[in-house]
Order: C-alpha cells, then structure tokens, then sequence
C-alpha cells in the first residue's frame, strides 16, 4: 500500500472548523424573502452572515449561514419553514491567499466546488471570508489549511 503525500495525508487529530449551512425552501412570491429575514432581525440569539439565493420559476432556495445554528433551527421550525442542513467551511482570504489561489490548490487535490459565496461582515478584525463547498470539506479544509488560509468556525462568526 502506497503511503500518501504529506500534502494529501491526515492525522487522527486532524480537526477542521466548519459551519452550519441551512437552506430554506421559499415559493418564489414577492416579500418571502424580507420575512424570513425579519424573522432572523427579531431573534436576539442569532444573527446571518452569510445569504445567497438561488431562484428558479416556482421557488427559491435561500442559503444562510447563522452564527447559532441552533437558534436558527428553533426559528426555521417554529416559522414552519421547511429547510435543510449542512457543513461548509468558511475560508479567509488575504492577498496573499486570494480566490484564485484557493481554487487553484483545491483543483491540486481534485477537488470539486460544488457552490461558494461571500459573507457579510462588518468586522475589521478579518479579510473577507468565502463559504465553500466541496465534494469532501473536511479533505479540502485540510489542504487549504497546509497552504496558509484561516478557517473559521461558528464561534468566530460572532
């Protein structure tokens, strides 16, 4: 049996910090949007980092990343919301560490994006912050951290 590269090769210790996506399935009606995201503006216990909408005839998907995904799946439920869950990592970009740089170590270990979008952040303490999903992010975190980029998990959203 071949032994991995260095570059590809993970210990049992190995940890990566991910954070919890929900996808919210929304008829495509004028106003869905704005009150889902009232429901999250009245909630004191959660706040959304991250919003990308996916529209098509009939519905949307909405993705949020939430700095509680407890309290946002407490929220989802009580709403009547039908929704569903997720892992991402949630990746810092600096200039040295740009998008293309990302993409391209992930493309190294044959790793495909399945979708990525920006965070919201209103925080001088990080760059901006990509979320990303991939075919295996807990492989994809491992590589992105060998190559310098910060993860971030759900309790540096806050």
């Amino acid at each position: 049996m071949s032994q991995l590269p260095p570059e590809t090769a993970m210990g049992s210790s190995f940890s990566v910090p991910l954070v919890r996506q929900f996808s919210v399935f929304l008829e495509n009606r004028v106003g869905r949007l704005v009150d889902v995201l009232r429901s999250f503006d009245d909630a004191i216990d959660v706040q959304v980092h991250g919003l990308a909408v996916l529209e098509a005839s009939d519905f949307a998907v909405v993705r949020f990343i939430p700095d509680n995904a407890d309290a946002t799946r407490i929220l989802l439920r009580e709403r009547g919301s039908a929704f569903s869950e997720m892992d991402l990592i949630v990746c810092e970009l600096a200039p040295d560490r740009g998008l293309s740089r990302l993409c391209q170590f992930l493309l190294g270990a044959e790793l495909n994006i399945q979708f990525m979008y920006p965070l919201m952040g209103d925080n001088d303490d990080y760059g901006p912050r990509m979320a990303i999903c991939c075919d295996d992010n807990v492989f994809a975190g491992g590589i992105l951290l060998r190559k310098g980029f910060r993860l971030m998990g759900a309790d540096e959203l806050r």
